[in-house]
């Protein structure tokens, strides 16, 4: 999948745009004020610059070395520090309950190992720390607006309480919202959105 992605991102054009994702914008109150935040599967930044320019501590990751330099342009374009590291999470040596939040936004890892770096991903969270979530449902198929192809990589509610266990949610929902996002997200979609907080 490295491969697949440092294609999609070694264009000039941000596949996704630069402007951040319009559920993120809408929640990143209920982030803890000047709080350190992971972005897991960060793709070119445009999230994880967002939020450093609001005051927030960043750490993202992703496979993708050119979504890295992608993201470093971006954060020196806007005249902000993200740590961005380019690896599977395992090699990463995050600290255990280090971090007041993590915001996935289209973090879509394949089912074999999916459930298992959400929770890995859980661990890293301190008590109370919050999860902000966006990503595709299963009944995405029905729609070219973006994301994965195969059925196995979206989401239905009851995966996502059952991937997220020790995530006591605010609200749990799928909606259909118009995406305008670069060229890759764009037109009518079904999304999972939640947010909680780490029992």
């Amino acid at each position: 999948m490295s491969n697949f992605w440092n294609e999609r991102y070694a264009e000039n054009e941000y596949a996704y745009g630069i402007q951040p994702n319009q559920f993120f914008v809408e929640s990143i109150s209920k982030l803890p004020e000047n709080g350190k935040i992971l972005f897991p599967a960060e793709g070119e930044g445009r999230n994880a610059v967002f939020a450093a320019k609001n005051g927030f501590e960043v750490l993202a990751f992703d496979t993708s070395i050119e979504g890295k330099k992608k993201a470093d342009k971006l954060a020196n374009d806007n005249g902000v520090k993200i740590d961005y590291r380019v690896g599977i999470l395992e090699e990463l040596d995050f600290e255990p309950a280090s971090f007041d939040g993590v915001v996935f936004i289209y973090s879509h890892f394949p089912k074999a190992i999916r459930a298992t770096i959400h929770h890995q991903i859980e661990r890293l969270l301190k008590p109370n720390g919050v999860v902000i979530f966006e990503a595709f449902s299963k009944e995405q198929l029905e729609y070219p607006s973006g994301g994965p192809r195969d059925l196995e990589m979206l989401f239905s509610e009851e995966e996502v309480k059952e991937e997220f266990k020790n995530i006591a949610f605010d609200f749990l929902k799928t909606e259909i919202i118009e995406l305008s996002e670069g060229p890759f997200h764009q037109g009518k979609g079904s999304v999972i959105r939640f947010i909680g907080k780490k029992k």
